[in-house]
């Protein structure tokens, strides 16, 4: 018998998860009670498996989500997650078989883009997804930031940071966390299961849970305007030296000030001689707050969110763009059908854009819907692409154009792992 790919039944979330444990080299022993705790995060409509008889043998779920894009507007997102392949079943077409049918969903139920963050870098190019989001991480020698290790705070007149619990974090974090996401191009909703499993309240037994500590930034009139989560490891120390390492797990920030104020806090922690950044924005002020930037070490620099557009002149027409009057025409190659053609952007300075099809147009520029992502989100260079081939230019200048109005003034960045 061939192998059938399809939605799964509530009686098959148990194999669901033990193929996806499995793809991922987790323990192949799921309780019934971890089956229990991640039943509520599926939703089975979105949820697909590839089964060879009665065995599932690779597995992908989708979640709905906001995406925040440039101008301060949303657009609806299928956000994809648990792509595994058993190995055993590899080169047999499941992931294409799974990620062709999740998309086709997703275009139906009217989502106007499919985001992920892409384990491997040579995967999601082939279904149309193109690097949206960049991301750092920095390693931070404390000795050697240059800053006053005597630093009590923030002038109580200007705000306040204090330690919160993990109930108040799920009491204070959703509402901040939407100001945050409305401001910041890349990022994504989330749900209150988001807030349990950050928190405690929720643990599933094969990921466990360390417990954290909670930070807020109060403004001078007692608003939550920032909000972190971290870790301290207390080694050994070696000749009686401080040896402490502390990580960020999550940091979110509405204003400027509440972002320095609680990284300035995290510097200034007794005996922690190393502060891990986590998941960053590739433009983010961390080294440039310190006195000496270079005390900042890159461990990580890569593509982060992938993005697939599905509805181009929804997609085109809910961004903003820098304030020019233009019109271009578009010619977007889309080799599964899902959203190519050719399309008229127009943008005026104080109106709305308006991206509309235009099949008998002819066109300024043409690229593939992957390219076409990679600029989506204001982060890519469209005078790069062309030079690199991946734009075509048909009219002058069209491509620099396209540069001056799909670039962001700071870079995009998804906050999320999903």
């Amino acid at each position: 018998m061939g192998i059938e790919i399809r939605t799964i039944t509530e009686s098959e979330v148990g194999t669901w998860v033990r193929a996806m444990h499995t793809g991922f080299h987790r323990s192949q022993t799921v309780s019934a009670e971890e089956i229990a705790l991640a039943r509520p995060g599926f939703d089975l409509e979105r949820t697909r498996g590839a089964f060879d008889g009665d065995r599932c043998v690779a597995t992908l779920r989708s979640m709905a989500r906001d995406l925040t894009v440039p101008g301060g507007g949303s657009v609806s997102a299928s956000a994809v997650t648990n792509v595994t392949v058993t190995a055993t079943h590899r080169r047999r077409g499941l992931a294409s078989g799974l990620m062709a049918a999740d998309l086709a969903a997703a275009k139906e139920r009217g989502e106007a883009v499919s985001i992920l963050v892409a384990a491997e870098y040579p995967i999601y190019g082939r279904y149309g997804f193109g690097p949206a989001t960049w991301v750092t991480e920095w390693e931070v020698d404390v000795p050697r930031t240059a800053l006053d290790r005597r630093y009590t705070g923030p002038d109580p007149a200007e705000g306040t940071v204090e330690l919160i619990s993990a109930a108040e974090v799920r009491a204070l974090g959703p509402a901040l966390h939407e100001r945050v996401r409305t401001r910041t191009v890349g990022a994504i909703s989330r749900d209150a299961r988001w807030w349990d499993r950050a928190t405690g309240a929720i643990v599933l037994p094969s990921f466990g849970y360390k417990e954290s500590f909670f930070a807020v930034y109060r403004n001078a009139e007692g608003e939550v305007d920032g909000m972190t989560a971290y870790q301290v490891n207390d080694p050994y120390w070696p000749d009686k030296l401080p040896n402490a390492d502390a990580e960020v797990l999550w940091q979110i920030a509405a204003t400027p000030v509440a972002d320095a104020a609680l990284w300035r806090y995290l510097l200034s922690l007794d005996w922690v001689v190393r502060l891990k950044s986590g998941h960053r924005a590739p433009d983010d002020i961390l080294p440039l707050l310190l006195g000496d930037p270079r005390a900042a070490r890159t461990k990580t620099f890569a593509d982060y969110m992938w993005l697939r557009l599905l509805d181009i002149p929804v997609a085109l027409s809910a961004r903003g763009y820098a304030p020019l009057a233009a019109d271009l025409v578009l010619d977007v190659h889309d080799p599964a059908g899902l959203a190519g053609g050719t399309f008229r952007l127009e943008t005026a300075p104080g109106a709305a854009p308006r991206c509309t099809p235009a099949p008998s147009a002819a066109p300024d520029l043409s690229l593939d819907v992957a390219t076409l992502a990679r600029l989506y989100l204001g982060d890519e260079s469209a005078l790069r692409l062309a030079a690199l081939g991946l734009v075509a230019e048909h009219r002058p200048e069209a491509a620099a154009i396209a540069d001056h109005l799909f670039r962001t003034p700071r870079r995009p960045w998804c906050p999320e792992v999903f």
